[in-house]
């Protein structure tokens, strides 16, 4: 029996290469939107 023979693996396996070509995509096409996704780290004042 082939890994990719059952229909529930071979849908993980097209789920897991679309997912990644759409990450891939979305970084490469939007380079300034990781930056306010996650914000700049600040300290905090000291006393």
């Amino acid at each position: 029996m082939s890994l990719f023979k059952s229909d529930l693996f071979r849908s993980f396996a097209v789920g897991f290469t679309l997912g990644a070509i759409a990450i891939c995509l979305f970084l490469t096409t939007h380079n300034g939107a990781s930056n306010s996704v996650i914000p700049a780290a600040v300290a905090a004042p000291s006393r």
